[in-house]
């Protein structure tokens, strides 16, 4: 590898930052059943502590996205304890995750509710996400809806839109100017027949109907099998429009496996897209990259190492990408040789160009071993373990 090649990737990594979900060091499972893991966090310190650890062996991870109902159990006056804990493991609170699926009121949607009530309720618990992440400094409100229905007649779409339009702008209007909605989307699940916010189409409309602080997120999972998801990245990154992504990998759906697990080269395809658009317009694109993925049956601290360091590999790999080369190929199309600007730095090994910028940087050069002969994880499996077997836990079913 040339000089300039592992200068490149240096420079990448320096500004490369994934932000980890609390979520992820919780037991967590599927519709299907849950298995409990030892080890696994039950209370925000704990994964506050966990986070803390990839951070340190990666260099990667400063910040700890966080969800209001599974973090925050006294609500908003919870924020400057929860900010303490963070900094004393060294990491910040990242973006905030208001609960809009879980309560038994949403059975029928949040802010699609037919019920006016219900529909304040919902906005009512997004504005103390939003109170929230003013008191930590967090800059991202991330909204998921479930909202949809599941037999036709059911519901009044054209409506439930106006609800939504009205709704998100009512947040909107909470934000401080230095902050963001982020809009996530989902073609289905657990809605079946139609969904509220089902791809970024929509999620654009209502991010542009909520207010100019409002932006798309683009989960990787939440798309069809084998859609496009880096045009959808082209399309919203010309728009002004992307804010953030959720990273995961899937093989049918919303499998929420680990980043790079299945399909590699789309995520390199997605970075591809996200530095392209930076190398032609000069400009930084102002994104928040963040996991989400449900380690069910993975150790959930070497999962989100793992996840770490395929990002970094991958991300890595999109930066070695010739773009002057490309542009020339691409006018006129000479399509061999356009493609294989991609197909050949893909194909590049950034690992010991990687292991050369941790040693330089006072990291591990190997995160993995580190961690396994840390000792942390035995420490934290005896003291845990009672607890997880029990059945105790702060995040999904």
């Amino acid at each position: 590898m040339s000089s300039k090649s592992r200068e490149t990737i240096w420079s990448a990594l320096d500004a490369f930052r994934i932000e980890l979900p609390s979520w992820g060091f919780a037991n967590t499972g599927t519709r299907f059943g849950k298995y409990l893991q030892p080890a696994a966090a039950i209370t925000i310190e704990e994964k506050l502590s966990d986070a803390a650890q990839v951070h340190a062996l990666t260099g990667a991870c400063p910040s700890v996205a966080v969800h209001v109902e599974w973090d925050f159990a006294g609500g908003p006056e919870d924020a400057r304890r929860v900010g303490a804990l963070a900094d004393r493991y060294g990491v910040r609170v990242g973006a905030i995750n208001p609960n809009l699926f879980q309560d038994q009121d949403y059975k029928f949607g949040s802010f699609g509710n037919p019920s006016e009530a219900i529909r304040h309720k919902a906005l009512q618990h997004c504005r103390e996400g939003i109170a929230i992440a003013r008191s930590l400094g967090s800059r991202d409100i991330s909204l998921w809806f479930a909202d949809g229905s599941n037999y036709p007649g059911t519901a009044n779409i054209r409506e439930r839109k106006r609800w939504f339009e009205e709704c998100l702008a009512a947040a909107h209007a909470e934000l401080k100017p230095d902050q963001r909605l982020l809009i996530e989307y989902k073609p289905f699940e657990p809605a079946f027949y139609h969904t509220d916010i089902a791809d970024w189409g929509m999620a654009v409309h209502l991010a542009r109907a909520a207010g100019p602080q409002a932006r798309v997120l683009v989960d990787t999972g939440h798309h069809y099998a084998s859609q496009n998801i880096e045009q959808i990245v082209a399309w919203l990154l010309s728009e002004n429009m992307l804010g953030g992504f959720h990273f995961n990998d899937r093989r049918y759906a919303d499998d929420d496996l680990t980043l790079g697990s299945i399909d590699p080269y789309q995520v390199f395809r997605i970075f591809h897209e996200i530095l392209h658009f930076e190398w032609e317009t000069g400009a930084k694109a102002d994104i928040v990259y963040t996991v989400d993925q449900s380690h069910n049956l993975k150790g959930k601290i070497e999962a989100m190492i793992q996840t770490v360091i395929m990002a970094q590999q991958l991300f890595a790999k999109a930066a070695l990408v010739d773009h002057h080369e490309l542009c020339r190929a691409q006018q006129p199309p000479n399509l061999v040789r356009a493609e294989s600007c991609l197909q050949d730095a893909f194909a590049i090994d950034v690992r010991p160009a990687i292991q050369e910028w941790r040693e330089a940087r006072n990291l591990p050069a190997d995160p993995m071993e580190a961690f396994r002969q840390s000792g942390y994880l035995e420490r934290i499996t005896a003291e845990r373990a009672a607890k997880n077997l029990q059945g105790n836990t702060s995040a999904y079913a």
